[in-house]
C-alpha cells in the first residue's frame, strides 16, 4: 500500500535511530520523509548562547554519522539553516507536509521554540507528534504522580520511580527502507542540506576534544562498557579516579546521553538485563542505574522550577552573598589559579570537552565556596560553553550541589586542591599531562610547585611567579573565610532549603563511573566513618575553624553531623560519603 502522507522527522537532540518513536511515527504510512535537522542560531558561536568548538564539532559528527544511516535506508539528513520559526512555515508549504514529528523536549528555550513551531504548524493544518524518549520517564507524569510537584531529594525521587516502576521499553528499530524526500525539492536539494564543517559555522580555531560523537560510536562505547557484566553490576560512582587519563575510569556516555546518541531507556534495558544475573548488583545512588536516574531526577525537579539555572527567583536556591571578582574568575576559567590540581582539571576542560565527575568537583568547590568565593552561576556558565555534555538542567544542579545552594547542604566538606588529587595520582602524572610546564618538577613538588627550592624550580625549567604563577590565594585561609561566610548565609535563611537535611545526593551531569573504594573515600571526607569523621579529611585537610557560632566550632571539631545541623537548621541524618558522592550521571 503506497503512503498516504508527507512528514517530517525534525531532529534536535534525539540523534539516533534506535529506540526514537518519533521516527517511527513519521515513517508509519509515509509517502515521503524528511528527516531535518535546523542549524539554529541561537547555539552558534555568534548567538548571546556560548558554545565552544569542540561542542559544537561533537554535534556535526554525530549529524554526520545520522546522515550515513539514513543513507544505508534509502534516503539522507536535511540540515537547513534559519531560526525553525522561519524555516518550517516555507517547507510546510513546499514538501505539501502533513505531519511534524518529533521529540519532546522540556528545557526553557526548546518550550518557547516548540509552543510557536507548533502554533505555525497548527495554522498550517500539519498534526504534530512529540512522544518522550530523551529521558526514561515522561517528567509531567512523574510529577503528577507525586501529587502535583517534583521530588526534591534523590530519596524522594527513587521512592517515587519504585512506585511507578520500570520505564517503557526501548522502541523498535525504524523499518530497512525509509521513503525518501520527494526530488525536485528546492528547500531540500543536497548541495543546500548537507553538514557542514566547523569552519563553515564560524569557528576558529580547530577541535581539540578525543571524543568523536554519533549513534555509532555511542553504541560502540556502550558494548564495551558492557564487556565485563561483573564491572557493570558492580559500578559504584564513589570508587572512581580522577585522575585516570590514558582510559577514563568512566564509560564517558554522557555526551551521548546528551545529544540523545545514546538512548537512556536502552541503557536502562541493558542494566536491568546485567542485574537480572548478577542479584548482588550495587544500588542506586552509585550505581550505574543510579546515574541514570539522577539524571532523571535533575530532568524533572529542574523542568517544574522557575529560574532553575540562576540564583535569583529560584525557590530551590539558597540566596548566598558571592563575590564579584572578575580576576579570580578569569584565573580560574584560564587555568592560572596557581595551584596544578585545579590548572590541570581546567586545561582538560577546554582541551578535551570533558573531565571526571570528582574533578568537577573540585574545580567547583575551589571557585565558589571553598575558596574564591566567585558565584556558581559564573562556572556554570564556563561549563556550559566547554563541556561536550553540557546539558541544561544537570549543569545548573551541579553547581548547585558542589556550591551547596541546594540539594547538598554540608559546606564545610571542602575539597583540598592540594592533597585531593595526590591521593589518586601522588607521581602527578595527570599534571604533568595537562601542564606540560610542570612536566619535569620533581613529584614532591608537583602538586606545591611553590615550595619547591628555587634551584630545583630552575632545574625543573619552571619558576614559580615566572614560569607558572603562585597561588592565587592561601588555601588554609581562604577556605576558612568561606566557610564562615556560607555558615552565616546558612544562619539568615534559617537553614531552611529545599533538598537540605539528610538527602545529600549527587553532582548531577549525565552518567557514571569505577574505581578504588578506600581513595575515593578517604578523598571526600571520611563518609560512612560515623559522625565524628573530620570534616576535610577525605579532601586532604582538617576542617577549617572560623570562629563564627557554634556550628563552625563543631565543624572544626570535626563533629561534622551535629555541625551541619546546627549550621543548616537540618535535624535529619546527613549522608555518609559514599551516599553525598553517588552522583548524577554527568560524566558516565
Amino acid at each position: 500500500m503506497a503512503g498516504v502522507k508527507n512528514s517530517i522527522i525534525w531532529f534536535r537532540k534525539g540523534l539516533r535511530l534506535h529506540d526514537n518513536p518519533a521516527l517511527l511515527e513519521a515513517c508509519k504510512d509515509a509517502k515521503h520523509v524528511y528527516p531535518v535537522f535546523v542549524l539554529d542560531p541561537h547555539f552558534l558561536q555568534q548567538s548571546s548562547y556560548k558554545v565552544s568548538v569542540n561542542r559544537y564539532n561533537f554535534l556535526l559528527e554525530s549529524l554526520e554519522d545520522l546522515h550515513r544511516s539514513f543513507q544505508a535506508r534509502g534516503s539522507r539528513l536535511l540540515v537547513l539553516r534559519g531560526k525553525p520559526e522561519e524555516v518550517f512555515p516555507r517547507v510546510f508549504q513546499e514538501w505539501g507536509v502533513t505531519q511534524l514529528c518529533f521529540e519532546h523536549d522540556t528545557e526553557p528555550y526548546a518550550k518557547v521554540r516548540d509552543a510557536a513551531v507548533r502554533k505555525l504548524a497548527t495554522e498550517a493544518g500539519v498534526e504534530v507528534v512529540a512522544p518522550v524518549s530523551h529521558t526514561l520517564y515522561d517528567t509531567d507524569m512523574l510529577v503528577a504522580r507525586n501529587g502535583g510537584s517534583a521530588p526534591l531529594t534523590m530519596q524522594s525521587f527513587t521512592k517515587l520511580v519504585d512506585r511507578v516502576g520500570d520505564p517503557p521499553a526501548p522502541a523498535p528499530d525504524p523499518p530497512a527502507a525509509i521513503p525518501p524526500p520527494a526530488p525536485d525539492m528546492p528547500s531540500a536539494a543536497p548541495a543546500a542540506t548537507g553538514v557542514p564543517t566547523w569552519q563553515e559555522v564560524g569557528f576558529k580555531e580547530a577541535p581539540r576534544t578525543i571524543f568523536k560523537g554519533g549513534e555509532t560510536e555511542a553504541l560502540a562505547r556502550l558494548e564495551a562498557s558492557f564487556k565485563d557484566p561483573k564491572w557493570v553490576a558492580g559500578f559504584q560512582k564513589p570508587d572512581t579516579d580522577p585522575s585516570a587519563w590514558e582510559k577514563p575510569a568512566t564509560t564517558v556516555l554522557s555526551p551521548y546521553l546528551k545529544f540523545g546518541c545514546l538512548s537512556p531507556r536502552l541503557f536502562h534495558a541493558r542494566l536491568l538485563e546485567v542485574y537480572r544475573k548478577h542479584p548482588a548488583h550495587s544500588q542506586p545512588p552509585v550505581s550505574l542505574r543510579g546515574q541514570l536516574l539522577w539524571r532523571e531526577f535533575f530532568y524533572t525537579v529542574g523542568s517544574t522550577t522557575p529560574n532553575f539555572h540562576r540564583m535569583a527567583g529560584n525557590p530551590v536556591c539558597k540566596q548566598i552573598d558571592w563575590d564579584d571578582n572578575p580576576e579570580f574568575l578569569a584565573a580560574w576559567r584560564e587555568a592560572r589559579t596557581g595551584f596544578p590540581w585545579i590548572d590541570a582539571i581546567m586545561t582538560q576542560l577546554v582541551q578535551w570537552g570533558w573531565m571526571h565527575h570528582l574533578a568537577r568537583h573540585s574545580v567547583a568547590c575551589f571557585l565558589t565556596r571553598g575558596d574564591l568565593y566567585v558565584s556558581w552561576e559564573r562556572g556554570m556558565e564556563v561549563f556550559e560553553e566547554h563541556l561536550i555534555d553540557q546539558d541544561h538542567y544537570l549543569n545548573a544542579a551541579n553547581w548547585m550541589w558542589l556550591s551547596a545552594s541546594a540539594f547538598f547542604s554540608q559546606y564545610f566538606r571542602v575539597y583540598s586542591p592540594v592533597v585531593f588529587g595526590k591521593k589518586y595520582d601522588p607521581q602527578g602524572r595527570f599534571i604533568r599531562k595537562f601542564l606540560p610546564v610542570l612536566k619535569d618538577m620533581p613529584a614532591k613538588y608537583i602538586y606545591e610547585p611553590w615550595t619547591a627550592p628555587l634551584e630545583v624550580q630552575r632545574k625543573a625549567g619552571c619558576v614559580i611567579g615566572k614560569d607558572y604563577p603562585a597561588p592565587i590565594v592561601d588555601h588554609g585561609v581562604a577556605s576558612k573565610a568561606c566557610i564562615g561566610r556560607i555558615a552565616a548565609a546558612y544562619r539568615r535563611s534559617k537553614g531552611e532549603g529545599a533538598g537540605d537535611g539528610g538527602d545529600s545526593g549527587g553532582e548531577g551531569g549525565s552518567g557514571g563511573a569505577p574505581a578504588g573504594r578506600k581513595k575515593a573515600a578517604a578523598a571526600g571526607g571520611g563518609g560512612g566513618r560515623g559522625k565524628k569523621a573530620a570534616a576535610g579529611e577525605a579532601a586532604g585537610e582538617k576542617p577549617a575553624a572560623t570562629g563564627r557560632g557554634k556550628a563552625a566550632t563543631k565543624a572544626a571539631k570535626g563533629d561534622v553531623a551535629t555541625a551541619g545541623k546546627a549550621a543548616a537548621g537540618g535535624t535529619k541524618r546527613q549522608r555518609t560519603l559514599k551516599e553525598t558522592l553517588g552522583a548524577a550521571g554527568a560524566d558516565a
